[in-house]
């Protein structure tokens, strides 16, 4: 680990794009759909969920049946990566099919009530601009031009107010926790404000909120059963997320504001199990609704968590938790299935991250996005699908987070890892790591003294990358980015 200050070193834009160009022409013939093919798309999305939560992978104790068949009919991913190490810059990411970093102040997850934590969200906040903008072609948007239906119930988290809403974004129906966390059974967070939402507004409601947006995401795919018309159901569960609340009770009186169930540290003995048991039985009551109304050979699911899990989830054997950039933070789940097009039964090491799930399902529905609004993800179905060995990537991680900075670059099997941090005198420490994944997915043996050329070549190119995202920065119409 080196301790430094360093002076960002610039790349132009155009490098980062023409290498996005050559590994494109690289990628196999895609699963295209035709426009009288489209396959159905049910996006499951977990939140918070740790890499080894799931039973098929590696968890023997904790059963999640639903999850595991799911992956022996299709494809698990092992090198699979959240967009970010938390909530928000993630959703943005898959939402948007770019690096969450093109849009200003979604870098980390919008603080409960809408507040910013850090310096362009706090900017934005002041504003009212704090969400992803509608001006954002997004997965929604673009299905639904070429005529899918598409519906959300689950946890939203882009934005608070009304310009961000989920029915700006495509979606002809929603259902959602607007924030980043609520109590599960009276819908407030953590500062007592209401967070459950339906087509932009507040409403009313009750019941375990699992299970409230499973029975409407049932019903939703049942309604469908005769229709000729493809839909795109995007269900992003608020589990295992806090408060850790368990589902099966009836609590008359919300969750105290000071209660320690918020906290991400204190999770009451299997309660957390608890809940990804729930989840898992909520995805297998959602699977079933497909399979029984004769849908599954042409619907396409995706599972996956929004970043790495919590110290109260299995990591194992990954180092670090949500919101750092080591393993543990960005290192998630990852399983599609879709039959008689993925491959059954199998596991892929094709190293791939959020925004890739993005672009694969814009080309299993035959979509291709104008050059200006072009994918920054690749089409990792069909990699899965053509069996060709796994493609090299460079991938790279930023989340500022008053008073700090996460970030990294993984390139091949080398990954570097980087954490700023201001002091109270006004200075800057930094601390940096570089690990060989294919040798140490634990990330236990740090390579920095040992391999100074390799450290100074990932520093320069995450700088590179940081700078340009920087300057290419998409806000609200009149919002400039930050010169500090």
């Amino acid at each position: 680990m080196f301790l430094i200050h360093l002076n960002p070193r610039v790349v132009p834009l155009t490098v980062w794009a023409m290498a996005a160009l050559c590994f494109h022409a690289c990628v196999p013939t895609s699963l295209r759909a035709d426009s009288n093919d489209r396959p159905n798309i049910v996006l499951i999305l977990a939140d918070d969920l740790g890499y080894g939560d799931l039973g098929c992978y590696g968890n023997d104790a904790q059963a999640t049946p639903a999850l595991d068949r799911l992956a022996r009919q299709g494809v698990r991913w092992t090198q699979a990566y959240a967009n970010g190490p938390e909530c928000s810059p993630t959703r943005a990411a898959l939402l948007t099919g770019r690096y969450q970093q093109h849009v200003g102040g979604l870098e980390c997850a919008i603080g409960v009530g809408n507040v910013g934590r850090y310096d362009d969200a706090i900017r934005l906040h002041l504003v009212n601009e704090l969400g992803l903008p509608a001006d954002r072609p997004t997965l929604a948007k673009r299905l639904s031009d070429v005529g899918y239906e598409t519906a959300l119930f689950g946890k939203w988290h882009l934005g608070y107010e009304a310009q961000f809403s989920p029915m700006q974004h495509g979606f002809e129906e929603a259902l959602y926790c607007i924030g980043g966390a609520m109590d599960y059974y009276h819908y407030l967070d953590s500062v007592a404000t209401y967070n459950l939402f339906r087509n932009g507004r507040p409403i009313s409601g009750e019941g375990y909120f699992t299970d409230t947006i499973t029975d409407h995401a049932v019903q939703y795919v049942r309604d469908r059963n005769d229709s000729e018309q493809p839909f795109f159901l995007y269900l992003p569960y608020t589990a295992p997320h806090t408060p850790y609340q368990p589902p099966g009770q009836s609590p008359v009186d919300p969750l105290p504001l000071d209660s320690p169930l918020w906290k991400q540290s204190d999770d009451p003995p299997g309660v957390y199990r608890s809940m990804v048991r729930h989840m898992d039985e909520g995805i297998g009551k959602v699977l079933h609704a497909i399979e029984e109304s004769g849908m599954a050979d042409r619907t396409l699911v995706i599972f996956a968590s929004d970043n790495g899990g919590t110290s109260a989830s299995r990591n194992e054997p990954l180092r670090g938790f949500k919101g750092q950039t080591f393993e543990g933070g960005i290192r998630v789940p990852l399983i599609a299935r879709w039959p008689g097009h993925l491959p059954e039964d199998t596991v892929s090491q094709q190293v791939t991250i959020t925004f890739d799930l993005t672009a694969s399902m814009l080309a299993a529905a035959g979509i291709t996005p104008a050059q200006e609004d072009a994918m920054e993800g690749i089409d990792v179905l069909s990699l899965a699908a053509s069996g060709e060995p796994p493609h090299p990537r460079t991938l790279h991680w930023r989340k500022p987070r008053d008073p700090q900075v996460w970030g990294g670059i993984r390139d091949g099997k080398l990954k570097y890892v980087r954490q700023e941090k201001a002091t109270t005198d006004g200075r800057t420490t930094i601390q940096e790591w570089l690990f060989n994944l294919t040798d140490d997915i634990g990330e236990q043996n740090d390579l920095a003294s040992q391999n100074p050329g390799e450290l100074d070549r990932l520093r320069g190119k995450y700088l590179a990358w940081e700078q340009a995202v920087r300057n290419n920065r998409r806000g609200r119409p009149g919002w400039k980015p930050s010169t500090d």
